[in-house]
């Protein structure tokens, strides 16, 4: 008889902790980098991993190396290298969470704080640490981490702490364990230089490749407003008030634009929360959790946020500015509809953006609507009665709708190398 899916967890050898975990977070089927992922990595597999945002990532790892830790060593077995300070906690977020009732301990390491409590921290001799690369580096360098015993190093968001300012950490991470150490790179979107460097420093490795088809089914709605720069401000605010229960993350390319950006929004009462990498660990820390707590409705943010950061519930990404290339389109989409949830992705574009943003929808094969915004809710450009502000209105309110379809490039097998 053929095993139904939400038995497929019951079928790997994992410890009995991690399968009740499994089963009180209410998943079934796994995803499906977590179905191809976690038995590899059980086995020690090398792996470089692609697959979407919001496809469950985190636990495609974290489940087989929670699996792997031995609770009664004091030794330090499992790192996990990621780009930002908020990933960081969120990862350790999801440790302590698995691993309640158990005796694994975890600790999480990061750049800005204080150093010294960090040392102290330490001293517990955590199993698994979370970690930005720098500070990692200088706690190597004071002999305060031990790496000799580190049986796997993951690299989270690949692709990211590949970039020139963080590869050369990465790879002194990596030769401070013993050449039998297991390597995990994941990451949403990877490139020829990935594999460049794996092929240096891993063995064999097994590449997974996920399509966004192959993932879990999105329903994510993308669609874009045409308005002048001087109206997007009235914009956001009509799409946040449009319902009691938005949870909106906005984007703004340019610091000192959202410092501006910001203080117009408080002065038309607006609340909200400000996440940029020039804020201070604290003040990150503590818009998060009040967004997260929903004490404010929007939160208005430069790329840091985009990498990796799951917030629960979140409904809408918006960009006030637009995203750098497709990728990145992407993968600040990536912050809503998570896990099969249902998300809104809203461009606020001026005429002369309309194109770019068009482009980017074709190259990201993206599907996105035009729309105007009605009372606060999103309506169709098209077969709409005439008002007697017609002639008022600018084109942005009264353009045809248009569609970009998806191209249909065929799905990609999963690679062995």
């Amino acid at each position: 008889m053929e095993m139904t899916e939400d038995k497929w967890i019951d079928s790997i050898d994992i410890k009995s902790f991690l399968k009740t975990a499994w089963g009180t977070s209410g998943f079934k089927a796994p995803t499906f980098i977590q179905k191809q992922a976690i038995p590899l990595i059980l086995e020690g597999k090398d792996v470089i991993a692609e697959s979407p945002t919001g496809s469950g990532k985190t636990l495609a790892y974290l489940v087989p190396l929670l699996n792997k830790i031995d609770p009664e060593k004091k030794e330090l077995q499992v790192v996990v290298l990621a780009p930002s300070h908020e990933l960081v906690m969120q990862i350790l977020g999801v440790i302590q969470n698995w691993t309640k009732g158990t005796t694994i301990r975890s600790e999480g390491i990061i750049g800005g704080a204080n150093i010294k409590r960090q040392v102290e921290n330490l001293r517990s001799h955590p199993h698994i640490i979370v970690a930005s690369t720098g500070r990692l580096i200088e706690l190597i360098k004071m002999k305060k981490v031990k790496m000799h015993e580190v049986k796997t190093i993951v690299v989270d968001e690949f692709d990211v702490l590949i970039a020139q300012e963080h590869v050369d950490n990465v790879k002194n991470i990596i030769k401070t364990t013993l050449r039998d150490r297991q390597l995990v790179f994941f990451s949403a979107t990877l490139s020829d230089r990935t594999s460049q460097i794996g092929s240096e420093v891993m063995k064999d490795p097994e590449t997974i490749i996920i399509n966004k088809d192959e993932g879990i089914p999105s329903i994510t709605e993308h669609y874009y407003i045409v308005c002048d720069q001087r109206d997007k401000i009235d914009y956001i605010r009509k799409i946040v008030r449009s319902s009691p229960n938005v949870k909106a993350l906005a984007f703004i390319n340019d610091v000192e634009k959202l410092s501006i950006i910001s203080e117009k929004l408080k002065f038309k009462n607006m609340p909200l929360g400000i996440l940029t990498s020039e804020s201070s660990k604290s003040e990150r820390k503590e818009a998060l959790i009040n967004f997260r707590r929903g004490k404010f409705p929007l939160l208005i943010a430069t790329d840091v946020a985009a990498r990796g950061l799951d917030i629960e519930g979140l409904t809408h990404v918006i960009n006030w500015d637009l995203p750098s290339s497709p990728k990145q389109y992407i993968h600040r989409a990536g912050r809503t509809g998570r896990m099969g949830a249902q998300g809104t992705v809203v461009s606020t574009v001026t005429q002369g953006e309309e194109n770019i943003l068009m482009r980017m929808a074709s190259k990201a094969e993206i599907t996105i609507t035009k729309k105007r915004l009605v009372q606060g809710e999103m309506a169709d450009t098209t077969n709409r009665k005439p008002t007697s502000n017609d002639s008022k209105k600018k084109s942005s309110t009264i353009t045809s709708k248009t569609k970009y379809q998806p191209k249909n490039n065929g799905n990609r097998n999963n690679k062995k190398k």
